[in-house]
Parts: C-alpha cells; structure tokens; sequence
C-alpha cells in the first residue's frame, strides 16, 4: 500500500498525522512473527499462536488520541479478520490470521477510521 492509497482510504487518521509520513511503517510497523534460534530471548508472544506482532508507533498514537487508543485491543479483538488476537502491552499485539502484511494494515487502520 502506498501513502496515496493510505491517505485516501483513511482521510480521518491522515488528517491528523504530520505530512512527512512516507511510509505505512512511520505509524503501524507489522511483521511476521518466528521463532529466532540464534537469540536466547524467551518470545513472550509465541509464533505457534501468533503469527503476526503489531506495532501501534507513538505518531499513531498521538494521532488518535488517548480514547480512542485505549478502546482499540476491544475492537481488534472481536474482527473477524483475526482468528486470535493478544495484547501483550498497549501498543504490541499477537494476531494469528491468514491475510498478509497489507490485509492486517486494513483491517487495523480501518477500525481506527471508524473510531476518529
């Protein structure tokens, strides 16, 4: 997804973001999640449950707003696009869910456009 699909489909979020975002990783960071054999960190969400880790940046977070922030693991909890869903902390999450990188970013900025 480009920005110029992004600030199309969700004029409400871009609206209040800062002109230099450039790419949808500035506000939502997503990437598959894996069991790292070189790296004796014990993975708090495991990559057998979760497929995919969420990040929530902090320019996404101001951008939203502190309400509507909060309410955000309710609602990603019960869309359907996710089979399961945890939130580990505020802003990180474990969603298990067979779209790809480009359906999550959806499916999340779409519920934050809703909420705005």
């Amino acid at each position: 997804m480009n920005i110029e699909t992004l600030k199309e489909n969700y004029p409400k979020l871009f609206s209040r973001l800062s002109d230099d975002i450039t790419e949808l990783r500035y506000i939502l960071v997503i990437d598959e999640n894996y069991n790292d054999v070189d790296s004796d960190e014990f993975d708090a969400i495991d990559p057998e449950d979760y497929n995919f880790l969420v990040y929530l940046t902090d320019q996404l977070q101001d951008a939203m707003g502190e309400k509507v922030f909060a309410s955000l693991p309710d609602k990603f909890s019960k869309l359907k696009a996710f089979d399961d869903f945890y939130a580990s902390q505020e802003d990180l999450y474990g969603v298990m869910t067979a779209l790809n990188e480009e359906g999550i970013a959806k499916a999340i900025l779409g519920e934050i456009e809703k909420e705005l």
